[in-house]
């Protein structure tokens, strides 16, 4: 399971953590362990802290963000890690900027 779209990758998200966590190591190995830290932080499997990510991604980006994104992904060798990642790290700076408003 190599080079993943975007599209692929919300599947993934929906199918299996197994199989999530299989190819995100073989790909981003970096992005793999942040994921299975984060979401063991939050008590969520992997594939749900994923999904939450994509769906912050989709309803809160700007423009800048979706650009980085769609450069990213252009430029990786696997389109679906880096779009992984890059939503990851979205997620996560969504959360740290709502904690700063509590």
């Amino acid at each position: 399971m190599s080079d993943l779209m975007l599209g692929d990758l919300i599947a993934l998200g929906n199918r299996s953590s197994g199989e999530l966590k299989i190819w995100l190591r073989a790909n981003d190995p970096a992005a793999a362990e942040q994921l299975a830290l984060e979401a063991g932080r939050r008590g969520e499997s992997e594939a749900l802290f994923l999904r939450i990510a994509v769906c912050d991604f989709v309803a809160e980006a700007d423009e800048d963000a979706w650009a980085g994104l769609l450069s990213a992904a252009r430029d990786a060798d696997d389109p679906g890690a880096a779009c992984a990642a890059r939503m990851i790290a979205f997620r996560l700076r969504l959360e740290e900027a709502s904690h700063g408003f509590q």
